[in-house]
């Protein structure tokens, strides 16, 4: 976060989300206003809450993309949810603190796969070690043996270790890859049990695995597996055993109160439109009362400690087809101090959609086809005609957004991707004409059921 200015952030957004320039400003000053709130003194520090944003967009603009693009440019721990999940506390459903559970469990698995990679180095030296003791295996006996000194047992050390040399280096070049070993291996005796709970087992905030590991001992259990089998089995193993658990519970309670991201989705869907005392109220306005503590900043019990909201930012996203942010409740709009509306995608910006995107779908169909050796080009004037359609089946019918290039892509390709193993033309130009061929049903079809994502 530190070397990323908002404008940083926002060009390496154009590099995925076509368009939408003032939800992308807003959700990088909302990132760099962590930073700066890191660098303040402990007196103000706390003071500074983030200033929690609201995504107002038809589906398919954007909206989700350009929160998970950021979580992942900041290495943030990032959820995202659907709000039409959730239910007031004390009725059937998932309550609205498991979400923060939720973030905590992703910082603790973000956390802890940065550790393994830092220790994975040792790791891989530790199980080549251990391979190597299996390999040589030693008679009964040689451990007394070893503890004897003169000249004999000074000779037979020098040469078990250049014989371990010579294993050593035929084990790196792969020699023995497929060679039968057999090895120790720690193996859990763990009961299973079920805990009932009108929340769910998240509730109790009580690491059992710990206290099972205490309560049962381990058992050390011999495999016979081949060397390349048994490599990966070690350096996990060896891994486990370096990292700092204690460590990466500390760090990832950190991030995620810090710099955790919610991303709650279809936040229109909880809006109360019924008269007051009918409809779903436990799963609309009942969610909205429950998110209210959550966003504001609240204590949320977890299996790894209490965790504080206080400083996570929460993004939410809606299409509001049928209702309006007004509908929601005055105190959870005034939890989301920014708005910002996506706008509709023209055949314009799907034009920018086909063509700019590092992981556009002109880039992926062509990746996924040359794996059959067919080499497909993608002309120009093809990429405005798919365009063209796209954006006019959109008018016509329902508006997808971007979505409807997947559908208009795969029909056009169908045919393509079928045949592609016993092709003899391995080049193919798609152009104009052969668009329009091939989307001719789809153009004038109004019933798209079928093809709508």
């Amino acid at each position: 976060m530190k070397t990323l200015t908002p404008r940083q952030i926002v060009e390496e957004l154009d590099k995925y989300v076509i368009g939408q320039d003032d939800a992308k400003r807003a959700v990088a000053i909302a990132i760099r206003n962590r930073w700066r709130r890191q660098q303040l003194p402990p007196e103000i520090r706390d003071d500074v809450i983030p200033k929690n944003i609201i995504m107002i967009g038809p589906t398919g603009v954007g909206k989700t993309e350009i929160a998970r693009r950021l979580a992942n440019l900041v290495d943030a721990p990032f959820l995202k949810v659907e709000a039409s999940k959730y239910t007031e506390v004390g009725y059937v459903g998932r309550d609205v603190e498991s979400i923060i559970r939720d973030l905590v469990e992703v910082s603790v698995n973000m956390v802890r796969s940065e550790e393994l990679v830092t220790v994975q180095a040792e790791a891989e030296r530790n199980a080549e070690e251990r391979l190597l003791d299996s390999l040589m295996a030693r008679p009964e006996g040689n451990e007394e043996e070893e503890g004897q000194s003169g000249p004999a047992d000074e000779e037979r050390r020098q040469r078990l270790a250049a014989t371990r040399e010579k294993l050593r280096q035929r084990l790196r070049d792969g020699k023995f890859e497929d060679r039968p070993v057999e090895v120790s291996v720690e193996e859990r005796v763990t009961p299973s049990v079920e805990v009932i709970s009108s929340s769910g087992i998240e509730q109790m905030g009580f690491d059992f695995q710990n206290l099972f590991d205490r309560m049962f001992p381990r058992k050390q259990k011999r495999k016979q597996l081949t060397v390349s089998e048994a490599r990966q089995l070690l350096v996990q193993l060896e891994a486990e055993k370096l990292i700092d658990r204690e460590k990466i519970t500390r760090d990832a309670m950190w991030r995620a109160e810090n710099m955790g991201i919610v991303f709650i989705d279809e936040i229109d869907k909880v809006a109360t439109t019924e008269i007051k005392g009918a409809g779903p109220d436990v799963s609309r306005g009942g969610v909205q009362r429950d998110l209210l503590p959550i966003i504001e900043g609240c204590s949320v019990v977890t299996r790894y400690g209490v965790v504080r909201t206080d400083h996570v930012l929460f993004i939410a996203a809606g299409a509001f087809h049928s209702s309006k942010p007004s509908d929601l409740i005055p105190e959870l709009q005034g939890r989301f101090p920014i708005r910002v509306e996506l706008k509709d995608l023209g055949s314009e910006e799907f034009l920018r959609i086909l063509k700019e995107p590092k992981n556009s779908l002109t880039r992926q169909y062509a990746a996924l086809l040359s794996t059959e050796g067919i080499e497909i080009e993608f002309l120009d004037e093809a990429i405005d005609e798919i365009a063209r359609i796209a954006a006019d089946c959109n008018a016509r019918m329902q508006n997808i957004g971007a979505r409807r290039l997947q559908t208009v892509m795969e029909r056009l390709l169908e045919q393509i991707s079928f045949d592609a193993p016993e092709l003899k033309d391995k080049h193919i130009a798609i152009d104009r004409e052969m668009v329009r061929l091939k989307l001719r049903g789809i153009a004038e079809d109004e019933d798209l059921s079928r093809y709508i994502l």
